[in-house]
């Protein structure tokens, strides 16, 4: 660890190999939490490269307990988190609406870090009960299209750095590992991030693991297609900026995205957007990221017109809603 501390003093990139082990040592408590501390606090001042994220995300999945599903082709909707714009839960609603239109979705997510009401949050107020035994996944896959996967059952050596990303009180490394340790590993995944140098660094991280990917940012900062004003979209076939007109909406106002004070109240937006009933920048938002989701999930073969029709489909004709309650039934 010495050594790796004064090649990252010196501007010097690890190997995807030797973060990899660093990740393997962590959970074998094999450093202090000085080291540990140091590590975290270099890689954060210099900036991680594509190798050492993609090594430390080798160590995490080798180390975690994987959840390998029947599916062949199916997605995951998540964003960076950490934009502090605390947003209702836009990707975990944008799931269901894919799922009700008949694609697979495996969401990966967590309990908030910076909001009110993180993915484990909501779809824990509505009972469901996490799980990572496989025929249980497996059967809510079959049967209702969406999986759902808690990522404090599967990511095991999170719990190691855990005090110490607490004490830190600023990101690290492990705030941009979420979004690509799902433990299904699917070859889908749309991606919101809050700045455009996390958009440059996860288009190299996705072309090197070879899945189809979306990577969203909204200008103005939202960690997802916000429709509060320009955003950009790259995937593995273009690089594009948008406005909110181009796609048929209306500008969004922020207080409109908001997710409210209380768990209990982020819940009810989510509600009422498959119930179809929330307020059309509430739900615009939503078939906004389904629609790039289903996209991917198309390899980029609709147009985002045709997609957005599908999603509006999806919430419009109830199938969403009936999906998110069979998904509970399952769950609970």
């Amino acid at each position: 660890m010495k050594d790796f501390l004064n090649r990252i003093l010196n501007h010097e990139q690890l190997t995807r190999e030797e973060t990899k082990q660093i990740l393997l040592g962590i959970t074998r408590s094999e450093y202090p939490d000085e080291q540990i501390t140091a590590l975290l606090t270099g890689l954060q001042m210099r900036g991680v490269s594509v190798d050492e994220l993609l090594g430390f995300r080798d160590g995490i999945l080798e180390t975690g307990v994987a959840a390998p599903l029947h599916h062949e082709r199916y997605i995951d909707v998540v964003g960076t988190g950490g934009d502090r714009k605390n947003t209702f839960n836009i990707s975990t609603t944008a799931c269901f609406v894919i799922a009700g239109a008949g694609y697979k979705v495996a969401k990966h997510g967590n309990y908030a870090a910076t909001s009110t009401s993180g993915a484990s949050n909501v779809i824990a107020n509505h009972g469901v009960r996490f799980t990572d035994d496989l025929d249980r996944l497996n059967r809510s896959m079959d049967e209702a299209g969406i999986v759902y996967l808690h990522a404090q059952l599967f990511a095991k050596a999170m719990k190691f750095v855990g005090p110490i990303r607490k004490a830190l009180q600023f990101p690290t490394v492990f705030n941009l590992l979420g979004p690509i340790v799902n433990p299904s590993q699917p070859k889908c995944q749309l991606l919101g991030v809050a700045t455009l140098q996390q958009m440059r660094l996860y288009s190299s991280v996705y072309e090197k693991i070879g899945i189809d990917y979306g990577i969203v940012h909204s200008i103005d900062g939202y960690d997802e297609i916000s429709l509060t004003g320009d955003f950009k979209v790259h995937t593995n076939d273009y690089e594009r900026v948008f406005s909110p007109g181009d796609l048929g909406f209306q500008i969004a106002k922020p207080e409109e995205l908001v997710g409210g004070a209380t768990e209990e109240e982020a819940a009810a937006i989510f509600d009422s957007v498959l119930e179809n009933r929330a307020l059309p920048a509430q739900k615009n938002i939503v078939l906004a990221n389904a629609a790039f989701g289903i996209q991917v999930l198309e390899k980029g073969n609709k147009s985002v017109e045709e997609c957005i029709d599908i999603a509006r489909e999806s919430i419009d004709s109830g199938r969403a809603l009936a999906t998110f309650r069979r998904f509970v039934e399952i769950n609970s």
